[in-house]
């Protein structure tokens, strides 16, 4: 989905791969996702808008639009009529056949079950007002999600369809992106989130289960290279946690990355060039979301410049930390969002 509203339906198996279907859902949005549940999977797609506040179901097939409800309501907190509430991202449950669509001011978290389109069945679930973007914990129940400008993070446990927690983010406007998933020897498995108003980078317990003590809690805090990060990346197969800082208005920090090492996290972290190796001399070079390939061997960062600027995509070999290659092309304006195919269809991040 495109910042404008448009969905396209890219045929992969197609050589070159071709897109073969398109709709427009609004005139602003920033969210599509597919249905997951096994047995349901790509049946349903689903693409909520800022603009105007809804989200649309479609056939995951075809794009053909099944059915569009509208997000306006009340604030969770004050009970106040919104016009508008954006919706923000959106997940498909690995344990429920649900989508799960943020809605950003008034706050609530809304549980869209896709067996029965006609008589839609949706739970709200009340947690914060300005929830943006979040991911699932490495089991894949417990979908984390940021309410940033209140600096808060709430779980939703997808299995029994509740608030778990709402917890404080331990900095100031969390933006994790899906965050990072990896496991602690000494707080098991554990979920981070960098933020856009200072260096901080909390890693918070996710496992009730066997690590109850940590679960839910900031168990520490990191420091990057500064505020304006926007995504944070890790890997099963990978030792590294990688930060970036686009938003940084030092446009040394903002065209680098920041890399922590997972076995020592005390460790100092290492400071990326890729901006720098990109080779473009014109332009902020803001560095931005990390995306891994299928194995975990790789990590690509885009290089972000104006849209009359030169702009790449810097391959780096996550072993190393070393430049592999450097994609450049007349087709690549500054390129934002880059996807494994296999990494986001079963959300590992």
């Amino acid at each position: 989905i495109g910042r404008d509203g448009l969905v396209n339906l890219i045929d992969l198996w197609m050589d070159p791969p071709q897109t073969v279907a398109t709709i427009k859902i609004g005139y602003e949005a920033r969210s599509v996702e597919t249905s997951k549940m096994q047995g349901w999977e790509d049946t349903y797609a689903i693409a909520g808008s800022y603009w105007p506040p809804q989200y649309v179901i479609m056939k995951g097939d075809t794009l053909e639009p099944l059915k569009i409800v509208s997000t306006r309501g009340m604030t969770w907190d004050t009970q106040e009529y919104h016009p508008e509430p954006r919706v923000a991202s959106i997940v498909a449950s690995h344990h429920r056949p649900e989508f799960i669509v943020n809605i950003k001011e008034i706050g609530r978290i809304d549980l869209v079950d896709y067996t029965d389109i006609k008589n839609l069945k949706v739970t709200s679930i009340e947690a914060e007002r300005f929830l943006h973007d979040g991911g699932f914990d490495r089991s894949k129940r417990y979908f984390l999600v940021a309410a940033n400008a209140r600096d808060k993070i709430a779980i939703v446990d997808t299995k029994e369809g509740k608030l778990a927690a709402l917890i404080d983010s331990g900095g100031k406007t969390p933006h994790p992106g899906r965050g990072a998933n990896f496991v602690s020897k000494q707080w098991g498995p554990v979920w981070a989130t960098s933020h856009l108003g200072d260096d901080t980078i909390s890693i918070i317990g996710t496992d009730p289960e066997k690590h109850p003590q940590y679960a839910w809690k900031v168990v520490k805090k990191l420091y990057g290279q500064g505020g304006g990060s926007l995504f944070i990346k890790t890997h099963p197969n990978s030792r590294n946690l990688w930060v970036d800082t686009p938003l940084n208005p030092d446009p040394s920090i903002a065209s680098s990355v920041a890399v922590f090492d997972l076995d020592d996290l005390d460790k100092p972290y290492e400071v990326v060039p890729a901006g720098d190796w990109s080779g473009i001399a014109e332009g902020m070079r803001r560095v931005v979301q990390g995306e891994y390939n299928k194995d975990g061997s790789e990590i690509w960062f885009s290089v972000w410049n104006a849209k009359n600027q030169e702009s790449a995509i810097v391959v780096v070999d996550d072993k190393t930390r070393k430049l592999k290659k450097v994609i450049k092309d007349p087709v690549i304006v500054t390129p934002t969002g880059k996807f494994n195919v296999l990494n986001t269809r079963k959300d590992i991040y």
